[in-house]
């Protein structure tokens, strides 16, 4: 299996993945105020992708942007995260259940490749490039429910949770039970268990945001 390339992010994805980071840290504390300026000269960009960025996280719930008040940095247990979440692991269910219904042989082939050549990525600990992986493996999971309407769906959720979803990799010995948690939803696919399939996909992004809850809460320990 050749090497997965790196995702390649935007400007400002890489800038709402770096206030993300900020804030799941601890560094940027719940109630503090994000003045676009500070963080223009902080990451040496100018104000537009910041003003993008900080937009990006508002749809998220992270950050609370309200007109002439700026933006603040809001409690990344909100309940919007958890509703997005929610939704994402109901919609990332179901591709994976129409995918054990309805890949064909080469999808099935090309996922469990996929999934195989992530071993090396979890076993040294590559994050950048275990995080790129894992976008190609979802991705495979959605267009193998050759559904047009969810695949959208979730490729759009996935996005507004992008900063998240790179994050969790961050938590001691996510990469290894992520991997071992794909493992569970690559063989229902095989299968041909729909139902295994979308137990095991519920689980999966349970657990995401589970590691990413620990990940807050080590930050505040640390604090």
């Amino acid at each position: 299996m050749k090497r997965v390339e790196p995702e390649i992010l935007t400007r400002t994805e890489r800038l709402a993945d770096e206030i993300a980071a900020a804030v799941l840290s601890g560094e940027f504390a719940p109630g503090r105020r994000l003045d676009e300026a500070m963080l223009a000269e902080r990451f040496g960009v100018s104000r537009t992708p910041v003003r993008e960025a900080l937009r990006r996280l508002a749809s998220t719930g992270l950050i609370d942007l309200k007109p002439r008040r700026g933006a603040t940095v809001a409690d990344a247990t909100s309940a919007q995260l958890e509703t997005l979440f929610g939704a994402m692991a109901e919609i990332e269910a179901a591709c994976a259940r129409l995918a054990a219904m309805s890949m064909t042989p080469i999808e099935r082939r090309r996922l469990q490749n996929l999934h195989e050549s992530m071993a090396a990525l979890a076993r040294r600990g590559d994050r950048d490039e275990y995080a790129a992986a894992n976008v190609v493996f979802h991705a495979c999971v959605y267009s193998g429910a050759h559904n047009g309407i969810l695949a959208e769906f979730a490729g759009g959720l996935r996005r507004r949770l992008a900063p998240f979803r790179r994050a969790q990799f961050r938590t001691e010995g996510r990469l290894a039970r992520s991997h071992a948690e794909h493992a569970v939803v690559v063989a229902a696919i095989l299968a041909c268990d729909a139902v295994a399939a979308h137990a095991a996909m519920f689980d999966h992004m349970s657990l995401v945001e589970d590691a990413l809850g620990r990940l807050g809460a080590a930050s505040r320990a640390s604090a």
